[in-house]
């Protein structure tokens, strides 16, 4: 039995990784890497699976928006970067043999024409019990219903 492809948003502050730095990336494709938080790290590791679709969201950004939509392309997979001394990411208890970070790969499938910032996400009575949209929410991975998906990809292309 297959498995039901599932929806996700994906957070980035775009001067650290935008949209536009995906959508320029060799094949439009990039690791995930750098979550250093154990829920949305379980989403990479346990959940997400190739086929998934993800909105990608810019935070810390003015307005806050989301900007397209990813794919991804491969599964949940220790983050090299959490052994990296010289990277950002490093994690000195992490250890290769037993890794405590994952990433998954995306691969940019299109922008959206009209990015539905925050403020107009709130609007929208069909996406109040959004993840994105709760108190205190900063999951830089969090699931999106089928229900949150078709409105969102609605006013992203009509605005």
């Amino acid at each position: 039995m297959t498995r039901a492809q599932r929806h996700w948003l994906v957070k980035s502050e775009p001067n650290a990784f935008s949209w536009q730095d995906l959508w320029s990336s060799p094949r439009r494709t990039t690791s995930w890497d750098g979550v250093r938080n154990f829920q949305a790290r379980n989403f990479l590791r346990d959940d997400m699976q190739v086929g998934d679709l993800a909105f990608f969201y810019h935070s810390s950004a003015d307005p806050t928006a989301i900007m397209g939509i990813c794919e991804v392309v491969r599964a949940g997979y220790p983050d090299d970067t959490a052994f990296d001394s010289k990277s950002g990411h490093f994690d000195p208890k992490s250890d290769p043999k037993k890794p405590t970070w994952y990433m998954v790969d995306f691969k940019a499938v299109r922008p959206l024409a009209h990015p539905p910032t925050l403020a107009r996400l709130r609007e929208e009575r069909g996406l109040s019990k959004m993840v994105l949209l709760q108190r205190g929410s900063r999951l830089s991975v969090q699931p999106v219903t089928d229900a949150e998906w078709e409105i969102i990809e609605r006013i992203g292309a009509n605005g």
